[in-house]
């Protein structure tokens, strides 16, 4: 039996590019609604980013319909039955009734219709499977209200038919669990996981990675990579070990200096204790360049310590960066036994914020005009002069750089 309820406050699905799209689709005999996560997240009160829209008219009216209108329809998905709606820069993805005939994956053999609780029902959680009218009416098939309330992940009918129609299905139980619900996982949903967990190894890199990412940042995730561990997931996906302890410390030390979770930094706490775990999940994952060279930065992690001093701090900064200084820093501090509150280790993370790289201040044209040439002695002697320049602790007066200067020129002499 259908649930109603309201959503008496969503400005979103009442006014702007939702409610004018809605209106377009959903008359002349044919229905829409939002589904999906905006209307999950509207009933937890929390913010509601991507909107979808489900709808009984076929992908040939829903483009008539919005090219009439004059917006943007763009068949990303026309096979399925999802058209992108474009209004005002705005992204909306349409998409008609269907049924799963036959699954493969990603893929899947569909068949539109007009049913609204076949469609709800070959959804993968409740609380995914609720839809909303342009009057802010819930429509709820599946019991995902009362998971709402009792803030819980299920699967819709058999967790181990839902998973076998796509094994990214068991990341996405855990990573639903660790952002939208209290208490331990749903028994059914975690012992089906358990069981199909070898065909994680079926997906490509790129879904896990995506997946694993979202995990990492959501409120609950060192509580429910505990149970992924204990249930022999979390090593298979990330090829070695995992450090659930450091990644709960770490977890602890953002929150204890109000920085926004970092799903790499995260992922490094987790995953990476030598250089080879780094390159290893790279590779596993296909993380972006940019990614990779965060975990590589990562190496001597255990060299970090408040007690090195500000000098080797300030050091270590120059050459890192602020990003890559941070993420070393707070994974050595997770790593040090050191409490969140701890006073120096809050003073060496914080030091980006108090202390600005300067610039080098010595050119090539300083070595030109002592006669050196452009060529190899050129660059050893301006290699040497930052060196020293760095082991001096950064020293901005005129004498002092001279001096580094003139001292460099005589090594890269001596040793040419």
């Amino acid at each position: 039996m259908t649930v109603p309820a309201q959503l008496g406050d969503a400005a979103w699905l009442k006014d702007g590019e939702v409610a004018r799209l809605l209106a377009v689709l959903d008359r002349d005999g044919e229905e829409a609604r939002v589904v999906g996560g905006a209307v999950r997240n509207a009933l937890l009160r929390l913010p509601v980013a991507e909107i979808d829209v489900a709808t009984t008219a076929v992908p040939d009216e829903v483009v008539r319909r919005v090219q009439t209108a004059g917006w943007k329809a763009v068949p990303t998905g026309i096979e399925h039955g999802t058209i992108t709606v474009v209004i005002d820069n705005n992204h909306f993805e349409v998409t008609t009734l269907r049924e799963d005939i036959e699954t493969f994956g990603r893929r899947a053999r569909v068949r539109f219709g007009r049913d609204w609780r076949s469609d709800a029902e070959r959804r993968d959680f409740t609380i995914n499977a609720l839809s909303a009218a342009a009057d802010g009416t819930v429509f709820d098939y599946v019991d995902g209200l009362r998971d709402i309330v009792m803030h819980r992940v299920r699967f819709i009918g058999d967790p181990q038919q839902r998973i076998a129609e796509d094994y990214l299905r068991i990341l996405r139980f855990f990573r639903f669990h660790a952002y939208f619900a209290d208490g331990p996982l749903d028994p059914m949903g975690l012992l089906a996981s358990i069981r199909a967990r070898a065909g994680l190894d079926t997906l490509s890199r790129e879904r896990v990675r995506l997946e694993l990412l979202k995990l990492l940042v959501a409120p609950r995730a060192a509580a429910t990579l505990t149970a992924m561990a204990d249930g022999g997931i979390l090593g298979p996906v990330l090829g070695g070990v995992p450090y659930v302890a450091d990644f709960a410390r770490m977890a602890e030390i953002e929150a204890a200096l109000a920085v926004d979770p970092d799903a790499i930094r995260r992922l490094g706490a987790l995953a990476v204790m030598v250089d080879e775990d780094a390159e290893r999940l790279s590779e596993r994952l296909r993380l972006t360049n940019a990614e990779s060279a965060r975990l590589m930065a990562l190496e001597s992690w255990w060299r970090v310590s408040p007690a090195a001093g500000e000098q080797r701090a300030h050091a270590l900064l120059y050459r890192l960066g602020p990003q890559s200084f941070t993420d070393r820093v707070l994974l050595a501090w997770a790593r040090s036994g050191a409490g969140a509150t701890d006073d120096a280790w809050r003073a060496l993370a914080a030091l980006p914020r108090r202390w600005t790289t300067p610039e080098f201040p010595i050119k090539a044209a300083d070595f030109i005009r002592r006669g050196v040439a452009v060529g190899p002695m050129l660059g050893a002697a301006m290699r040497a002069a930052k060196e020293a320049w760095i082991a001096a602790d950064f020293p901005a007066d005129r004498l002092s750089i001279e001096a580094l200067a003139e001292r460099a020129l005589q090594d890269a002499t001596a040793s040419g």
